[in-house]
């Protein structure tokens, strides 16, 4: 595989003072939108998890308050802003970002990295399900400290808004984009402010910084200490967009937010709560919202929606980001995919995820119908993500970074040991609801396995099937009986050097060869997008066949006709209305022997079904694609 160049990043390339301060404003938005509207729930579920409904007393509130201030200081500052953001991928972050990276450097060990990756993107999956159902419910539950006898409406108001917000995706988030940030800049401002006018009334709760209150409350509540610390970390879920949305606001402003105002809001907003607890440990019904007079509850409540409709915007956008990336890599079957923006290539639509999504949140609202009673829920697809994004970092430090295995080790093996403490506790809650995003996190894994291993039979079929391309060319060329037709054809194939099946079968039945015939391989690299001086290589074979590869980074989606009219330098006549794409439309069907289980080569067949046509993923004009039909036994 050629070496390729990125176009720049923001992570790579230096911003302009005005523009460093739009993408600082925007990750407040975008980036920090899940872990900013944490404080409405976090503190109150480690609080009651930690009482276990008997009396709340200080030594709770100090335990749980210093847990809750070093989750922040160790997984989100340290590891996340400081260190993992480091590992970039021309700019690009996340799980499947890793698994790119490592994929150059790591071929016997491969498959493995592939497991974690995959792994780590289904379990982003379930995160992306759970996290509008509880932000939304959550917020819109303050309604009932305003007004009482609104708790029946609380469930249908929760699932309208979802509705809403999922049937505007197709709209695109460019409009709204703008105004993401500065409305996340207000949130934390107010939010920081009531916490620290509550500070004021106590400032004994400023003892929890010491990290010995927050060891001694594991060390002396057992059970209850466990618990309660599978519901600290709510306080962090949402961290692992700090590294996901990194492409699309670079390292150096993501990191100057968080430690600059988010952090900071954060800390005084749990500390303020702690402080009104201390002295008013009824509060607990609702931690948050009573940090704020009487007459501000409700214009809080109304913030308090749109912050947790944006963090649901953020979270939603990152499962479109994932969903591409999967497709592009070859683990998930292909799909629509909308862009939504002329300028932000970060803002796709995937309608089909899109509604599917929609479907499971609703499903997860109706069912559970409370934000309380999905907490349990929630945790455990966060923690198995970062556990996993720790290993993969590992493999990135000694294979990528060529440190040594000391200093890999005594850098990764404490975040790893803290994680992994995380996951034990949240893993108690299996049976109170944790078993839903592990389940979704299975079925999706099955899913990414079964279409790798399912195309690779494919191809590996196919290939045997082809016969030599230069071999092919040499009959054709000593053969007088083929008629020869004006115009371009252009045939799409996996391996340039065998002849595509869609030739053989056009030659075959319709007995004409087109003047000039391209072999065209699409190829996804390793990196997130490539630069279009390094698109396209193109190859005379004879005055009729030549090869043309095209390369597209797994965060692009594929314009043929685009790519193939800028070619017209190297010398390739190209014109749209005088060419015709010929695709092999593959139908699988199951053999008597496979090499899959029976249950996978039906998951597998079916998933072929749902893949949307090539022509459509490629963007090739309807009225110039010519599919060619064939059948695969696999």
């Amino acid at each position: 595989m050629s070496e390729t160049i990125s176009e720049p990043t923001a992570s790579t390339t230096p911003h302009r003072p005005s523009s460093f301060w739009t993408l600082a404003i925007g990750s407040i938005g975008v980036v920090y939108g899940d872990i900013g509207t944490s404080p409405l729930y976090a503190l109150k579920e480690s609080l009651t998890a930690a009482s276990a409904g008997g009396a709340l007393t200080h030594e709770m509130i100090f335990g749980v308050m210093s847990l809750m201030l070093w989750t922040l200081v160790i997984i989100v500052t340290l590891k996340y802003v400081l260190l993992i953001m480091r590992a970039d991928n021309h700019g690009e972050g996340g799980t499947l970002t890793l698994m790119a990276l490592l994929q150059g450097v790591m071929h016997r060990r491969f498959a493995t990295i592939a497991l974690l990756g995959m792994a780590g993107a289904a379990l982003f999956y379930g995160d992306a399900i759970i996290t509008p159902a509880i932000s939304v419910l959550s917020a819109v539950e303050g309604l009932k400290l305003v007004a009482p006898g609104f708790d029946p409406y609380i469930l249908p108001l929760s699932m309208v808004i979802l509705v809403g917000l999922f049937v505007v995706q197709s709209w695109g988030t460019a409009a709204v984009a703008a105004w993401f940030g500065p409305l996340m800049l207000i949130w934390f401002v107010l939010m920081g402010g009531a916490g620290a006018a509550n500070l004021l009334g106590d400032l004994s709760i400023l003892y929890a910084i010491n990290p010995l209150y927050g060891i001694d409350f594991l060390l002396h509540h057992g059970h209850a200490g466990l618990l309660a610390l599978g519901a600290v970390f709510l306080t962090v879920t949402g961290a692992e967009a700090l590294y996901a949305d990194m492409g699309h606001f670079g390292r150096k402003p993501i990191q100057f937010a968080w430690l600059v105002l988010v952090f900071p809001s954060l800390m005084l907003c749990y500390l303020g709560q702690g402080a009104m607890l201390l002295a008013h440990p009824e509060k607990l019904e609702n931690p948050f919202f009573l940090l704020f007079p009487e007459w501000a509850l409700l214009p809080m409540v109304l913030i308090a929606t749109g912050a947790t409709i944006i963090a649901s915007q953020a979270v939603i956008s990152g499962a479109y980001s994932l969903t591409q990336q999967a497709i592009q890599l070859g683990l998930l079957p292909r799909m629509e995919i909308r862009r939504t923006s002329e300028t932000e290539k970060g803002q796709i639509y995937i309608p089909r995820a899109n509604w599917l999504l929609l479907i499971a949140v609703l499903y997860l609202v109706f069912a559970f119908k409370s934000s309380s009673a999905l907490a349990s829920a929630y945790g455990i697809a966060v923690t198995g993500t970062m556990v996993l994004t720790s290993i993969m970092a590992f493999f990135v430090m000694r294979k990528c970074w060529h440190w040594s295995v000391l200093t890999a080790t005594l850098v990764i093996v404490p975040f790893l040991i803290v994680e992994l403490i995380f996951l034990a506790a949240n893993l108690l809650k299996i049976v109170e609801g944790g078993w839903i995003p592990l389940m979704i996190g299975a079925f999706l894994m099955v899913v990414m396995v079964t279409w790798r291993r399912g195309t690779k039979l494919v191809a590996k079929k196919t290939v045997r099937d082809e016969i030599d391309l230069n071999e092919f060319i040499k009959t054709i060329s000593a053969s007088s009986s083929i008629t020869r037709v004006r115009g371009t054809a252009v045939f799409l194939t996996g391996n340039p050097n065998s002849t595509p099946t869609a030739l053989m079968h056009n030659l075959k039945h319709n007995k004409v060869l087109h003047d000039k015939n391209i072999i065209l391989r699409v190829a996804t690299e390793d990196v997130p997008r490539v630069a279009e001086s390094e698109r396209a290589t193109f190859e005379n074979v004879t005055d009729s066949f030549a090869k043309i590869t095209l390369r597209f980074g797994y965060m692009e989606t594929p314009n043929v006709p685009k790519a193939l009219a800028a070619c017209r330098p190297m010398g390739l006549a190209f014109d749209i209305m005088s060419t015709s794409f010929f695709l092999s439309r593959r139908v699988v069907r199951s053999a008597a022997e496979s090499e899959m289980p029976r249950w996978q080569n039906l998951l597998f067949i079916n998933m072929a079904k749902w893949s949307d046509d090539a022509s459509l993923y490629f963007r090739i004009p309807t009225g110039r694609a010519v599919e060619v039909g064939m059948q695969i036994n696999v």
